[in-house]
């Protein structure tokens, strides 16, 4: 820019300097779907094995309550006992826990490869991130409450969606129903293994079998309906994921 005689600026042309080329913007491609069919089948597997068990385990407490107070086994509980209730007992707890933990470890394996499935299939509905779908299920009290309202979320982010793809009312009663079954089944087998654990005559030990008994019947009703939300979710995102043409990969 120059001036003129009377001190007004006057426009001079002068190249304008180049601007760097901007990238062109294009949208992320969402990430395929993992399918949750495998772990599915494992899952489903484990726990009709751990219903297996829990029938097991009520048979088995429901007879050994009513013969210890009919007095058969005089020394079960003691410290020199050895009995056969003493030994059925001890067999429950030993094959309980390896395989609630190998059929725990299994299904949390699920339930982060869904999780992962409803992040792309309804982003906006789950609130949390992959992380919370594992250590979710191990912070002491909040995992009472943190892996339900997660796997409500993955559940509406699975359904199918409406001719219209309009939201819809979520009905989450079989996320619920599993979810008070399975809670009330760990506080049974909490209770059962104090009174096991305090048994110290016969009178002792026909309780903790009559508890055992009823947590076998509670783990039983927990087991069906683990099963069933696992196969009911698991084919709701396979074929959400057909219906928004997204593919599956490993």
């Amino acid at each position: 820019m120059s001036f003129s005689a009377t001190g007004s600026p006057q426009p001079v042309d002068e190249p304008l300097p180049e601007l760097p080329e901007l990238p062109e913007l294009t949208a992320e491609p969402l990430a395929p779907l993992r399918p949750p069919g495998g772990l599915a089948a494992a899952a489903t597997a484990l726990l009709a094995l751990s219903g297996l068990y829990a029938l097991l385990l009520a048979g088995t407490g429901a007879y050994l309550g009513a013969a210890l107070r009919a007095g058969r086994y005089p020394d079960a509980g003691t410290e020199d006992g050895g009995t056969l209730p003493d030994t059925l007992m001890a067999l429950a707890g030993l094959v309980e826990i390896p395989l609630l933990v190998v059929t725990a470890a299994v299904f949390i394996t699920w339930f982060h490869r869904v999780h992962h499935n409803a992040r792309i299939l309804g982003r906006a509905t789950v609130t949390r991130s992959a992380a919370w779908a594992v250590g979710g299920w191990f912070v002491p009290f909040a995992f009472l409450r943190i892996p339900y309202r997660m796997a409500k979320e993955i559940w509406a982010a699975s359904l199918l969606r409406g001719p219209d793809d309009a939201d819809r009312p979520v009905p989450t009663a079989p996320v619920t129903r599993w979810w008070l079954v399975w809670i009330t089944a760990l506080f049974a087998n909490r209770v059962f293994g104090i009174l096991w654990g305090r048994a110290d005559d016969p009178d002792g030990l026909a309780t903790a079998a009559t508890a055992a008994a009823a947590y076998g019947v509670v783990l039983l009703a927990a087991s069906v309906l683990a099963i069933r939300f696992v196969r009911a979710l698991t084919a709701m995102q396979t074929a959400r994921g057909a219906q928004g043409g997204l593919e599956a990969s490993e």
